[in-house]
């Protein structure tokens, strides 16, 4: 009698990564000629050094397409094959329709369902989970999740605590189901409606809609209290790496590779000091692209395992915080 052979759980896996990036670098020294500030002053309080400003005519889409057709070819899956397509953004092209739409339309994607999420920077994480759901129910099927944002067309340029911190890009990964042990292992969310005037953009909704006094007061503009997210944000991070970790049955000195939102060089820094993960470990491109929101972790997925950084295997441990306030982290095999 031929021995029983058991089934491996069906896990996410992300099988393809691209990246969407505007040509223009907007550098610290670019900064210092139109507001009051320092490359010195930046590179202390955040780790920024530069980052990338989309042109005039561009728009989300543009980089959030980019970035899809890297992540479809570095999977091998016709756009056709796609199912889901979930994007992640604040800066949508248009109030209607989504972003996902759009991207739908540009891809011929015609199988797919699309729909765009709105969780501050945690918008790539949290539609990951949400696809990893469809996916737990349907393993064959193969999801396009994006986080895609143009935060520079929502700055206020002669505020020098916001300005300096954002900028544009896209990053996409496609998911689908996988018996071979790698993929999602344990994930977590989180957040706190209650403390959402720390970090926000109130102008172009119903509450403060489009006007001539929205635009003169610049209440489209992101707003943030930087010491309170600061304070926020750290303890939070390290409570959710905890979670998928314990959950998933690992040690933070098991982790091979760390990719937190890119947010600010201390916030990182405080973060893996709490969980003892040495910053040889811990993926850093904030230097060069800012904060761009939905798009760092995707992004940084994608450069790691294009530099030969993140390899076949690895234990990968992601934990983001965004406005909201939002949270999430994931444990997964690469």
């Amino acid at each position: 009698m031929p021995p029983i052979r058991k089934k491996r759980r069906v896990r996410t896996a992300i099988v393809g990564t691209g990246v969407g990036l505007p040509k223009r670098v907007l550098t610290n020294f670019d900064l210092e000629k139109m507001v009051n500030t320092s490359d010195a002053w930046i590179v202390q309080r955040t780790g920024i050094r530069e980052r990338r400003i989309a042109a005039e005519g561009e728009s989300t889409i543009d980089f959030a397409l980019a970035a899809s057709r890297q992540a479809l070819a570095e999977a091998r899956v016709p756009a056709e094959e796609i199912d889901l397509i979930i994007v992640g953004t604040q800066t949508p092209d248009m109030v209607l329709p989504s972003t996902a739409c759009l991207l739908q339309a540009r891809l011929e994607a015609v199988n797919a369902r699309p729909f765009d999420l709105k969780a501050g920077c945690t918008g790539w994480l949290y539609s990951l989970v949400v696809a990893d759901q469809f996916i737990k129910n349907n393993p064959s099927l193969k999801a396009l999740v994006v986080g895609a944002e143009l935060l520079s067309r929502s700055l206020d340029w002669e505020d020098r605590t916001t300005c300096v911190l954002f900028g544009d890009a896209a990053g996409a990964t496609v998911v689908t189901g996988r018996r071979d042990g790698r993929g999602l292992i344990s994930t977590c969310l989180g957040g706190d409606g209650s403390q959402w005037r720390a970090l926000t953009m109130i102008g172009g909704g119903t509450m403060h809609p489009p006007s001539h006094e929205m635009v003169d007061k610049k209440l489209y503009a992101a707003r943030m209290e930087g010491n309170k997210v600061f304070k926020l944000a750290v303890p939070v991070m390290e409570e959710m790496a905890w979670m998928v970790l314990t959950e998933g049955g690992y040690r933070p000195e098991e982790v091979d590779l760390f990719i937190p939102h890119q947010a600010n060089i201390r916030i990182m820094e405080s973060v893996a000091e709490r969980l003892g993960i040495p910053m040889d470990k811990v993926v850093v491109n904030v230097d060069k692209y800012g904060n761009t929101s939905t798009a760092s972790i995707p992004v940084a997925l994608a450069e790691s395992s294009r530099e030969g950084r993140l390899k076949k295997d690895d234990l990968v441990l992601i934990v983001s915080f965004g406005g909201g306030f939002t949270w999430g982290g994931a444990l997964l095999r690469w």
